[in-house]
């Protein structure tokens, strides 16, 4: 191992260490048998815990390798991820105390939860667990990935792909089974403030060293390479002005019922900590802009690349000191960790209450099942990098597609009392078909326009068809409730005595 291999891995490896560290200690005092600590860490977490959780989820490794690598080859199409985050936080205003409300009135956890709740029916919620599982077990696989990516790239190509997948693994359940969402947003505080640093010190580097400054920079984009500054770019003539308007309303609204995002609504204190939350978050995203613009800088500093998502820590691995490389790879890394850990509580929570924990007779033990799932998943994540290593990245197209499904199900029946099972159930059986024929047929995007947006609005088309011709009835407690059940007693005892 070189010299600057050693202080590059020496450097990475301290923030790792740090890193279980930090997700560890999020537990102390906090450890036992309950459920809602490990899942949504006690409906307890501010303002700060909350806000970087949810950066965190929002802000993988794709920020790192995927938006430059995406940039290096489609150009300024890859700002979608700005414009539908930006969207999704804008309607998250709305939907996450409607959530959050719902969820701690009746003690839920997750949206397979919710649904089983809302139409009185745990099989219903079971089969939200296991399709949810389906669209977001791949992004495990892209998480590891992309940590081992990293992490082979910053040693320099000392430390192979296959350990490099397995450390990312190892930290992220180490920390995520004991303690639960808690440690992930504790290890968010450590991410983003790397995240924030480095993106800094990058952005004024590469143009500076490469091209010194930014005007010589966006000079020779325009004049060189103009057609990565238009849509539909470059390399795909269906990435067009349709498809990123489609994309980005598609994946703004369906961000709000992730399940991972849904995870950091139910861990609030209060529905204000969410709206707070939701003002502050887009401001987070014009980070992506400097993914995006030095993926194109890469083009002249090294063009040429078979693997796209490599452009960002191939210009850096070139010129900056070996110590600073190890922090920047430890910010990509944790880009991965920190997704990766929340993904697999999530599947976990969703299969050990709607699944495995529906029995009367497994209930008392949610917290071990739930746990147990997220473990399994991880592995199958694991063995499926290394055995099928593109399997699943196929399959990850499908995942907000996918998800957007399940919307009226988690989100729209809570507002529509009429909206029966069977209506949601063969709402989501057309648009779950509609998405798989689509996608792997080659005809997404469809004439321009997301297939998942089209297939959610025949799933709509068929949800209100068959409610209007077999309508339900549902309780009053089963709906979503007014605004003031989201006051907290936080929020009561800041109100005037007498009040």
């Amino acid at each position: 191992m070189s010299g600057n291999a050693i202080v590059s891995v020496s450097v990475l490896a301290v923030f790792m260490v740090a890193t279980v560290g930090l997700g560890i200690a999020a537990a102390r005092g906090r450890a036992g048998g309950d459920l809602a600590e490990w899942s949504v860490g006690g409906r307890s977490m501010g303002l700060v815990l909350t806000l970087v959780l949810m950066a965190g989820e929002t802000y993988t490794s794709f920020s790192y390798l995927g938006a430059a690598g995406w940039s290096y080859t489609n150009g300024i199409s890859g700002l979608y991820v700005v414009a539908y985050l930006s969207i999704g936080m804008t309607v998250s205003y709305l939907v996450g105390p409607i959530l959050w409300s719902y969820a701690r009135t009746h003690g839920l956890h997750n949206i397979s939860d919710i649904v089983a709740h809302r139409f009185a029916a745990p099989w219903f919620g079971a089969l939200i667990a296991v399709l949810a599982t389906v669209f977001v077990l791949p992004y495990i696989q892209l998480q590891i990935t992309g940590m081992g990516v990293v992490v082979a790239t910053v040693s320099y190509g000392t430390i192979g792909l296959s350990l490099a997948y397995l450390l990312a693994f190892l930290i992220s359940e180490i920390f995520i089974l004991v303690s639960g969402l808690r440690g992930s947003a504790w290890v968010s505080v450590l991410k983003d403030s790397l995240v924030v640093i480095t993106l800094a010190i990058v952005f004024v580097y590469v143009p500076l060293r490469f091209f010194g400054g930014y005007g010589t920079l966006l000079h020779r984009i325009t004049a060189e390479h103009s057609a990565w500054l238009t849509l539909p770019g470059p390399a795909d003539k269906a990435l067009g002005l349709g498809w990123f308007i489609s994309t980005a309303i598609l994946n703004g609204v369906v961000f709000t019922v992730f399940p991972t995002q849904v995870a950091g609504f139910l861990g609030a204190r209060s529905a204000q900590v969410l709206r707070r939350n939701a003002i502050l978050m887009p401001f987070y995203q014009v980070l992506l802009f400097v993914p995006v613009l030095l993926g194109m800088a890469a083009l002249f500093v090294a063009p040429g690349l078979k693997d796209s998502n490599l452009a960002l820590f191939e210009m850096i691995s070139r010129e900056m000191p070996a110590w600073l490389l190890g922090v920047i790879g430890a910010a990509g890394a944790l880009s991965s960790i920190v997704p990766t850990a929340v993904f697999m509580l999530v599947i976990g929570t969703m299969w050990g209450r709607s699944v495995l924990g529906a029995h009367p007779r497994t209930a008392p033990r949610q917290r071990q099942l739930s746990q147990a799932v997220a473990l399994l998943a991880g592995i199958v994540a694991l063995v499926m990098t290394y055995t099928f290593p593109n399997a699943l990245v196929r399959l990850s197209v499908l995942s907000y597609e996918g998800m957007a499904q399940l919307l009226p199900a988690v989100l729209i029946a809570l507002l529509w009392r009429r909206m029966s099972a069977l209506a949601a159930v063969a709402g989501i059986a057309v648009g779950v078909v509609l998405v798989f024929w689509f996608v792997f047929s080659d005809h997404d995007p469809f004439h321009g326009v997301n297939a998942g947006l089209i297939a959610l609005a025949a799933n709509l088309l068929v949800t209100v068809g068959v409610t209007l011709l077999r309508p339900d009835d549902a309780p009053a407690d089963r709906l979503a409730r007014p605004e003031d059940e989201a006051e907290t007693a936080e929020e009561r005892e800041l109100a005037p005595s007498g009040s």
